[in-house]
């Protein structure tokens, strides 16, 4: 039986960042995953496949329908969807060796296979090659990710009816797409199919999109996608999805129950969220607690009930995002080898990868009434910046919400273009526990979208400039 000092459980953004710094702590580390390449879903068949998608037909959708506005004259513009799936595993490939190749230089035992508890300290892995191993470790670290949320009226067959690994491989691009959920999945993955021709409907069981998020992003957000040609129809609830001869057909009826009716499609996309993926690995042998969502309890240490066992990312509590997955594998390695890591939850943020891009981080304006917390808001919008002028991309605003009393930053959300990147600077003012006039103070090079940043942070402190 091989004997390791730490054991990692899914080679995902948390584990294997675990398993490397564990390695760099002088541990003896070994990891178990049974997907092809390392990378868990974020690599296979999530972030990096989406992006890849998203960043290549928003270039094709922005050739065809807007550069001719800016004397950029393109006829007969076209695509082929065998290159643009050709790219994007490329790409998955490519970077998934990256890590095989970090965990050679960091001396780290890879398993393929699917790993199972024994007992607090054993693993048995069913490899890939049929045989059996079992695996000893003083710490173990699960990070098994999430996997799509199933209906149960719905069967996917990842061809016609599919969720998320089957939308980023169709063969063709549909006629009629429905997409059920109006969250970070659908949205993204609903634009790359419109942007090829599809005709794109997403139902919404809330009464807005992307529920959980700013309501000013939801509404400005609503506003473009509708305008770029999603149909939405929200407040309503899927109640079949039956594949009749070449078509889907899909019955949808109002959350109130009061209309229904049927709709034919090519593809449906089901992306009403994800749970954690726990189901096989036999936590009920060693009696590791779930919470009523099927999550992992974890204390402030991410250690489980059992204090040799330890969970990250999807598994446990909290936002599903790579980032935090990673932050936390970091934590727990160092917690391990007797260090004091921590992970400020307050200041992870959160991206959807659509055009404009849409970033958030801290609390919205809901959570904050609904905490009694008194707060000032400050907005700017990308019409208004030089940058967003120049390059045409004026969608879209940023938003800091501060403390009334203290003016400590608590919360910020974008929606244009690079959001993704500018939220990086709230980040690290919200790391800092900075006020919006020190964020304001900010010296912002010109022009730069980030100027939006330092004229919403002056209008939550006193007054923007440009505005």
């Amino acid at each position: 039986m091989e004997k390791y000092d730490v054991l990692v459980i899914g080679g995902g953004p948390g584990g294997y960042v675990a398993a490397i710094k564990a390695a760099q702590l002088g541990k003896k580390v070994a990891c178990v995953d049974n997907k092809e390449f390392l990378g868990g879903t974020c690599l296979n068949v999530g972030c990096i496949p989406s992006k890849s998608l998203l960043n290549t037909t928003h270039k094709y959708h922005d050739a065809k329908h807007n550069f001719a506005s800016r004397g950029i004259e393109c006829e007969n513009i076209s695509f082929s969807l065998d290159k643009i799936m050709e790219t994007k595993d490329s790409t998955v490939s490519g970077l998934g060796q990256g890590i095989a190749g970090l965990f050679k230089k960091n001396k780290i035992d890879y398993f393929y296979g699917l790993g199972k508890f024994e007992s607090n300290n054993t693993i048995s892995v069913d490899l890939n090659d049929g045989e059996n191993k079992l695996l000893e470790a003083d710490n173990i670290i699960i990070a098994t990710g999430s996997v799509p949320v199933a209906l149960p009226s719905i069967q996917i067959d990842e061809e016609r009816i599919v969720a998320s690994d089957g939308a980023l491989s169709l063969k063709k691009v549909p006629k009629k797409m429905i997409v059920i959920g109006a969250g970070v999945i659908g949205l993204e993955l609903g634009s790359v199919w419109s942007r090829l021709g599809a005709d794109v409907e997403v139902i919404e069981f809330a009464d807005n999109i992307l529920p959980g998020f700013d309501n000013d992003v939801r509404k400005e957000a609503k506003k473009i996608f509708e305008k770029q040609g999603l149909l939405f129809k929200l407040s309503s609830k899927v109640i079949s999805a039956e594949i009749t001869n070449d078509k889907v057909e899909v019955e949808v009826t109002s959350v109130s129950g009061n209309n229904s009716e049927k709709m034919d499609c090519d593809i449906v996309l089901v992306a009403v969220g994800r749970k954690p993926n726990t189901e096989a690995l036999g936590l009920d042998i060693i009696g590791v607690e779930l919470d009523e969502r099927g999550r992992v309890v974890v204390n402030g240490q991410l250690r489980t009930n059992i204090p040799n066992i330890y969970a990250i990312g999807d598994v446990i509590a909290g936002p599903m995002l790579a980032h935090k997955a990673s932050d936390e594998g970091v934590v727990v390695a160092e917690i391990i080898d007797g260090q004091h890591g921590h992970i400020n939850y307050d200041a992870i943020p959160s991206v959807i990868y659509t055009h404009p891009e849409i970033a958030t981080i801290g609390q919205t304006e809901d959570e904050l009434k609904n905490n009694n917390i008194e707060y000032k808001i400050g907005k700017f919008p990308f019409l208004a910046n030089s940058r967003a002028r120049t390059s045409g991309e004026t969608d879209g605003f940023v938003k800091i919400i501060a403390c009334k009393e203290t003016d400590q930053v608590l919360g910020a959300h974008i929606i244009g273009d690079a959001a993704g990147e500018l939220i990086a600077e709230i980040a690290v003012a919200m790391e800092f526990k900075a006020a919006s006039e020190d964020l304001a103070r900010v010296c912002n090079p010109h022009p730069t979208l980030n100027e939006a940043i330092k004229e919403a942070s002056l209008a939550t402190y006193f007054k923007p400039i440009h505005l």
